[in-house]
Protein backbone atom coordinates (compact mmCIF):
# COMPACT_ATOMS: atom_id res chain seq x y z
CA UNK A 1 0.00 0.00 0.00
CA UNK A 2 2.73 2.46 0.60
CA UNK A 3 4.71 1.40 -2.30
CA UNK A 4 1.11 2.55 -4.42
CA UNK A 5 0.72 5.67 -2.57
CA UNK A 6 4.61 6.63 -3.29
CA UNK A 7 3.77 6.09 -6.93
CA UNK A 8 0.64 8.45 -7.00
CA UNK A 9 2.38 11.02 -4.99
CA UNK A 10 5.41 10.97 -7.30
CA UNK A 11 3.36 10.58 -10.43
CA UNK A 12 1.24 13.75 -9.53
CA UNK A 13 4.41 15.79 -8.63
CA UNK A 14 6.03 14.82 -12.00
CA UNK A 15 2.85 15.83 -13.92
CA UNK A 16 2.65 18.82 -12.21
CA UNK A 17 5.80 19.72 -13.27
CA UNK A 18 5.62 19.00 -17.02
CA UNK A 19 4.76 22.05 -19.27
CA UNK A 20 5.59 19.85 -22.61
CA UNK A 21 2.85 17.94 -23.86
CA UNK A 22 5.53 15.09 -25.70
CA UNK A 23 7.66 15.27 -22.17
CA UNK A 24 4.01 14.37 -20.03
CA UNK A 25 3.61 11.72 -22.78
CA UNK A 26 6.95 9.98 -22.11
CA UNK A 27 6.81 10.50 -18.37
CA UNK A 28 2.95 8.49 -18.62
CA UNK A 29 4.85 5.84 -19.83
CA UNK A 30 7.40 5.15 -16.61
CA UNK A 31 4.12 4.33 -14.86
CA UNK A 32 1.41 3.24 -17.36
CA UNK A 33 3.79 1.73 -20.38
CA UNK A 34 4.01 -1.93 -20.63
CA UNK A 35 7.45 -1.32 -18.49
CA UNK A 36 5.79 0.76 -16.28
CA UNK A 37 5.76 0.54 -12.38
CA UNK A 38 1.48 0.15 -11.64
CA UNK A 39 2.10 -2.60 -15.22
CA UNK A 40 4.20 -4.01 -13.15
CA UNK A 41 2.45 -4.60 -9.95
CA UNK A 42 -0.61 -6.03 -11.67
CA UNK A 43 1.33 -8.17 -13.22
CA UNK A 44 2.49 -9.13 -9.92
CA UNK A 45 -1.10 -9.54 -9.01
CA UNK A 46 -0.61 -13.52 -9.50
CA UNK A 47 2.38 -14.11 -6.75
CA UNK A 48 -0.25 -13.30 -4.04
CA UNK A 49 -2.78 -15.47 -2.61
CA UNK A 50 -6.48 -15.68 -3.64
CA UNK A 51 -7.46 -13.69 -0.22
CA UNK A 52 -4.90 -11.04 -0.64
CA UNK A 53 -5.38 -10.45 -4.59
CA UNK A 54 -8.71 -8.72 -4.87
CA UNK A 55 -8.09 -6.26 -2.13
CA UNK A 56 -4.47 -5.52 -4.07
CA UNK A 57 -5.98 -5.75 -7.38
CA UNK A 58 -8.83 -3.15 -6.44
CA UNK A 59 -6.20 -0.98 -4.85
CA UNK A 60 -4.28 -0.87 -7.51
CA UNK A 61 -6.77 -0.13 -10.17
CA UNK A 62 -7.74 3.20 -7.81
CA UNK A 63 -4.39 4.42 -8.18
CA UNK A 64 -4.03 3.85 -11.86
CA UNK A 65 -7.30 5.59 -12.04
CA UNK A 66 -6.06 8.68 -10.37
CA UNK A 67 -3.02 8.73 -12.25
CA UNK A 68 -4.85 8.58 -15.34
CA UNK A 69 -7.42 11.12 -14.24
CA UNK A 70 -4.03 13.52 -13.39
CA UNK A 71 -2.42 12.62 -16.62
CA UNK A 72 -5.37 13.90 -18.55
CA UNK A 73 -5.86 17.02 -16.36
CA UNK A 74 -2.66 17.97 -16.88
CA UNK A 75 -3.03 17.49 -20.93
CA UNK A 76 -5.91 19.50 -20.97
CA UNK A 77 -4.46 22.37 -18.97
CA UNK A 78 -1.18 22.08 -21.28
CA UNK A 79 -3.48 22.31 -24.09
CA UNK A 80 -5.13 25.58 -22.75
CA UNK A 81 -2.17 27.47 -22.31
CA UNK A 82 -0.88 26.27 -25.84
CA UNK A 83 -4.22 28.42 -27.17
CA UNK A 84 -3.90 31.25 -24.76
CA UNK A 85 -0.21 31.70 -25.69
CA UNK A 86 -1.31 31.56 -29.62
CA UNK A 87 -4.07 33.96 -29.13
CA UNK A 88 -1.88 36.35 -27.23
CA UNK A 89 0.43 36.11 -30.46
CA UNK A 90 -2.62 36.81 -32.96
CA UNK A 91 -4.49 38.97 -31.44
CA UNK A 92 -6.66 41.27 -33.68
CA UNK A 93 -7.94 44.51 -32.26
CA UNK A 94 -11.04 45.11 -33.36
CA UNK A 95 -12.03 47.76 -32.36
CA UNK A 96 -9.40 49.35 -35.60
CA UNK A 97 -11.60 50.34 -38.63
CA UNK A 98 -11.27 47.63 -41.59
CA UNK A 99 -9.19 47.84 -44.24
CA UNK A 100 -11.83 47.58 -46.80
CA UNK A 101 -11.34 46.51 -50.35
CA UNK A 102 -10.38 49.02 -53.48
CA UNK A 103 -13.26 49.79 -55.65
CA UNK A 104 -12.78 49.61 -59.55
CA UNK A 105 -13.58 52.21 -61.94
CA UNK A 106 -14.43 52.31 -65.22
CA UNK A 107 -11.70 52.90 -67.95
CA UNK A 108 -11.77 56.61 -69.50
CA UNK A 109 -12.38 54.49 -72.95
CA UNK A 110 -15.62 53.02 -71.68
CA UNK A 111 -17.10 56.11 -70.15
CA UNK A 112 -16.38 57.56 -73.43
CA UNK A 113 -18.43 54.79 -75.15
CA UNK A 114 -21.51 54.94 -72.42
CA UNK A 115 -21.51 58.71 -72.82
CA UNK A 116 -22.10 58.75 -76.59
CA UNK A 117 -24.27 56.11 -76.66
CA UNK A 118 -26.73 58.48 -74.31
CA UNK A 119 -26.23 60.77 -76.38
CA UNK A 120 -26.65 59.43 -79.61
CA UNK A 121 -29.86 57.48 -77.80
CA UNK A 122 -31.52 60.87 -76.76
CA UNK A 123 -31.50 61.50 -80.74
CA UNK A 124 -33.47 58.33 -81.50
CA UNK A 125 -30.28 56.11 -82.69
CA UNK A 126 -30.55 52.44 -81.62
CA UNK A 127 -27.34 50.91 -81.18
CA UNK A 128 -25.70 47.66 -82.96
CA UNK A 129 -22.87 45.79 -82.63
CA UNK A 130 -21.47 42.89 -84.70
CA UNK A 131 -18.54 40.23 -84.79
CA UNK A 132 -14.88 41.84 -85.03
CA UNK A 133 -13.75 39.14 -87.15
CA UNK A 134 -15.68 40.01 -90.48
CA UNK A 135 -15.58 37.79 -94.18
CA UNK A 136 -13.99 40.22 -96.90
CA UNK A 137 -17.79 40.62 -98.30
CA UNK A 138 -18.46 42.77 -95.08
CA UNK A 139 -15.67 44.03 -94.75
CA UNK A 140 -14.94 45.02 -97.85
CA UNK A 141 -17.46 44.27 -100.59
CA UNK A 142 -20.44 45.05 -99.77
CA UNK A 143 -19.15 48.46 -98.36
CA UNK A 144 -18.37 49.54 -102.54
CA UNK A 145 -14.85 48.25 -102.00
CA UNK A 146 -14.19 45.55 -104.28
CA UNK A 147 -11.10 42.76 -104.71
CA UNK A 148 -7.69 45.41 -106.09
CA UNK A 149 -9.97 48.26 -105.06
CA UNK A 150 -7.05 50.93 -103.95
CA UNK A 151 -9.16 51.85 -101.49
CA UNK A 152 -8.18 48.52 -99.64
CA UNK A 153 -4.62 49.93 -99.62
CA UNK A 154 -6.03 52.76 -96.40
CA UNK A 155 -7.07 49.51 -94.71
CA UNK A 156 -3.48 48.33 -93.23
CA UNK A 157 -5.46 45.33 -91.38
CA UNK A 158 -4.85 41.87 -89.47
CA UNK A 159 -5.91 38.64 -92.07
CA UNK A 160 -6.91 35.75 -90.25
CA UNK A 161 -7.44 34.18 -93.73
CA UNK A 162 -7.38 34.86 -97.52
CA UNK A 163 -11.36 35.06 -96.60
CA UNK A 164 -11.78 36.65 -93.12
CA UNK A 165 -10.43 39.52 -91.22
CA UNK A 166 -9.96 41.46 -88.02
CA UNK A 167 -12.50 44.35 -89.09
CA UNK A 168 -11.03 47.38 -89.86
CA UNK A 169 -14.37 49.68 -89.17
CA UNK A 170 -17.68 48.88 -87.65
CA UNK A 171 -19.12 49.89 -90.55
CA UNK A 172 -19.73 45.72 -91.68
CA UNK A 173 -22.65 46.10 -88.85
CA UNK A 174 -24.39 48.68 -91.20
CA UNK A 175 -24.81 46.06 -93.66
CA UNK A 176 -25.75 43.52 -91.63
CA UNK A 177 -28.24 45.85 -89.93
CA UNK A 178 -29.70 46.59 -92.72
CA UNK A 179 -30.00 42.90 -94.73
CA UNK A 180 -31.85 41.97 -91.10
CA UNK A 181 -34.29 45.26 -90.91
CA UNK A 182 -35.91 47.75 -93.98
CA UNK A 183 -36.08 51.09 -93.24
CA UNK A 184 -36.56 53.36 -91.63
CA UNK A 185 -33.52 52.66 -90.21
CA UNK A 186 -31.56 55.15 -86.92
CA UNK A 187 -28.51 53.21 -85.37
CA UNK A 188 -25.06 53.32 -84.33
CA UNK A 189 -22.59 50.88 -84.69
CA UNK A 190 -19.46 51.25 -81.70
CA UNK A 191 -17.04 48.98 -81.13
CA UNK A 192 -13.47 47.50 -81.29
CA UNK A 193 -11.85 47.82 -84.85
CA UNK A 194 -7.98 47.01 -85.70
CA UNK A 195 -4.88 48.22 -88.02
CA UNK A 196 -1.91 48.57 -88.31
CA UNK A 197 -0.89 51.69 -86.85
CA UNK A 198 0.99 52.00 -83.68
CA UNK A 199 2.12 56.36 -82.74
CA UNK A 200 1.24 58.34 -80.27
CA UNK A 201 -1.86 59.23 -81.82
CA UNK A 202 -2.74 55.17 -83.38
CA UNK A 203 -3.10 52.21 -82.17
CA UNK A 204 -3.27 48.88 -83.83
CA UNK A 205 -6.46 48.33 -81.42
CA UNK A 206 -8.77 51.44 -81.35
CA UNK A 207 -12.71 51.78 -80.56
CA UNK A 208 -15.18 53.46 -83.74
CA UNK A 209 -18.38 54.35 -83.26
CA UNK A 210 -20.42 54.83 -86.87
CA UNK A 211 -23.64 56.01 -87.55
CA UNK A 212 -26.05 55.20 -89.96
CA UNK A 213 -29.84 56.98 -91.15
CA UNK A 214 -31.89 55.55 -93.95
CA UNK A 215 -35.14 57.34 -94.34
CA UNK A 216 -37.10 58.76 -97.73
CA UNK A 217 -36.14 62.46 -96.44
CA UNK A 218 -32.72 62.58 -95.87
CA UNK A 219 -30.22 64.67 -96.45
CA UNK A 220 -26.69 66.41 -95.90
CA UNK A 221 -28.53 69.30 -93.81
CA UNK A 222 -29.79 65.78 -91.45
CA UNK A 223 -26.16 64.62 -91.11
CA UNK A 224 -25.00 68.05 -90.12
CA UNK A 225 -27.23 68.73 -87.64
CA UNK A 226 -26.81 65.53 -85.76
CA UNK A 227 -23.17 65.58 -85.89
CA UNK A 228 -23.04 69.26 -84.47
CA UNK A 229 -26.05 68.61 -81.73
CA UNK A 230 -23.66 65.35 -80.55
CA UNK A 231 -20.35 67.35 -80.38
CA UNK A 232 -21.71 70.33 -78.80
CA UNK A 233 -23.83 68.40 -76.13
CA UNK A 234 -20.61 65.78 -75.77
CA UNK A 235 -18.04 68.43 -75.14
CA UNK A 236 -20.56 71.06 -73.09
CA UNK A 237 -20.38 73.90 -75.66
CA UNK A 238 -22.78 75.37 -77.82
CA UNK A 239 -20.52 77.78 -79.28
CA UNK A 240 -18.77 74.92 -81.15
CA UNK A 241 -19.53 74.45 -84.86
CA UNK A 242 -19.14 71.88 -87.39
CA UNK A 243 -17.87 72.40 -91.03
CA UNK A 244 -17.62 69.64 -93.59
CA UNK A 245 -14.65 69.59 -96.44
CA UNK A 246 -15.03 67.37 -99.77
CA UNK A 247 -13.31 64.02 -99.48
CA UNK A 248 -13.26 60.21 -100.75
CA UNK A 249 -14.62 57.30 -99.12
CA UNK A 250 -15.53 54.42 -101.21
CA UNK A 251 -19.00 53.77 -99.54
CA UNK A 252 -20.88 56.88 -99.43
CA UNK A 253 -20.95 59.82 -102.41
CA UNK A 254 -20.65 62.74 -101.85
CA UNK A 255 -18.49 62.00 -99.11
CA UNK A 256 -16.89 64.67 -96.48
CA UNK A 257 -14.08 65.06 -93.90
CA UNK A 258 -16.16 66.96 -90.27
CA UNK A 259 -13.93 69.35 -88.58
CA UNK A 260 -15.17 71.42 -85.63
CA UNK A 261 -14.32 74.40 -84.57
CA UNK A 262 -11.43 73.95 -81.36
CA UNK A 263 -9.31 76.10 -79.66
CA UNK A 264 -8.30 79.16 -82.02
CA UNK A 265 -8.79 76.76 -85.41
CA UNK A 266 -10.15 73.51 -86.56
CA UNK A 267 -9.47 69.93 -85.97
CA UNK A 268 -10.46 66.92 -88.08
CA UNK A 269 -12.99 64.52 -86.34
CA UNK A 270 -14.47 62.08 -88.50
CA UNK A 271 -15.52 61.01 -91.90
CA UNK A 272 -19.21 60.96 -93.51
CA UNK A 273 -21.40 61.39 -96.32
CA UNK A 274 -24.52 60.05 -98.47
CA UNK A 275 -24.90 56.24 -98.21
CA UNK A 276 -23.19 55.19 -101.59
CA UNK A 277 -26.25 53.72 -103.80
CA UNK A 278 -23.95 50.09 -104.61
CA UNK A 279 -24.06 49.47 -100.68
CA UNK A 280 -27.66 49.79 -100.69
CA UNK A 281 -27.94 47.48 -103.60
CA UNK A 282 -25.75 44.81 -101.63
CA UNK A 283 -28.70 44.95 -99.09
CA UNK A 284 -31.54 45.30 -101.57
CA UNK A 285 -32.74 48.73 -100.52
CA UNK A 286 -34.31 50.56 -103.31
CA UNK A 287 -31.83 53.44 -103.38
CA UNK A 288 -34.50 55.48 -105.74
CA UNK A 289 -36.88 55.43 -102.71
CA UNK A 290 -34.26 55.54 -99.54
CA UNK A 291 -31.77 58.30 -98.59
CA UNK A 292 -29.08 57.53 -95.38
CA UNK A 293 -26.37 58.93 -94.63
CA UNK A 294 -23.49 57.68 -92.46
CA UNK A 295 -20.45 58.90 -90.34
CA UNK A 296 -18.00 57.60 -88.37
CA UNK A 297 -15.87 58.72 -85.32
CA UNK A 298 -12.66 58.13 -83.36
CA UNK A 299 -13.62 57.46 -79.44
CA UNK A 300 -10.30 57.69 -78.45
CA UNK A 301 -9.67 60.81 -80.43
CA UNK A 302 -12.84 62.00 -78.52
CA UNK A 303 -11.56 61.27 -74.70
CA UNK A 304 -8.12 62.10 -76.09
CA UNK A 305 -9.99 65.78 -76.14
CA UNK A 306 -12.17 65.06 -73.33
CA UNK A 307 -10.11 64.65 -71.09
CA UNK A 308 -6.89 66.80 -72.19
CA UNK A 309 -4.91 63.05 -72.89
CA UNK A 310 -2.20 64.15 -75.66
CA UNK A 311 -0.84 60.14 -76.15
CA UNK A 312 -3.34 57.32 -77.21
CA UNK A 313 -1.20 54.57 -75.80
CA UNK A 314 -1.76 56.26 -72.25
CA UNK A 315 -5.08 54.74 -72.47
CA UNK A 316 -3.85 50.91 -72.96
CA UNK A 317 -0.72 50.58 -70.65
CA UNK A 318 -2.29 49.68 -68.04
CA UNK A 319 -0.77 52.36 -65.16
CA UNK A 320 -3.24 52.66 -62.69
CA UNK A 321 -1.87 56.06 -61.77
CA UNK A 322 -3.27 57.42 -64.77
CA UNK A 323 -6.39 55.43 -65.12
CA UNK A 324 -7.30 56.41 -61.49
CA UNK A 325 -7.53 60.19 -62.63
CA UNK A 326 -10.85 59.07 -64.36
CA UNK A 327 -13.14 57.58 -61.60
Amino acid sequence: MEQLQQILDQALQQFAAIGDETELEQVKAKYLGKEGSLTALLKGLGKLSAEERPAAGARINQVKQSIEAALQQRRDALQQNKLAQKLAAEALDVTLPGRGLGTGGLHPVTRTLERIEQLFHSLGFATAFGPEIESDFYNFTALNIPENHPARAMHDTFYIDPQHVLRTHTSPVQVRYMEAHQPPLKIISPGRVYRFDSDATHSPMFHQVEGLWVDEEISFANLKGVVQDFLQRFFERDDLRVRFRPSFFPFTEPSAEMDMSWKDGWLEIGGCGMVHPNVLKHVNIDSEKYLGFAFGLGVERLAMLRYGVNDLRLFYESDLRFLKQFN
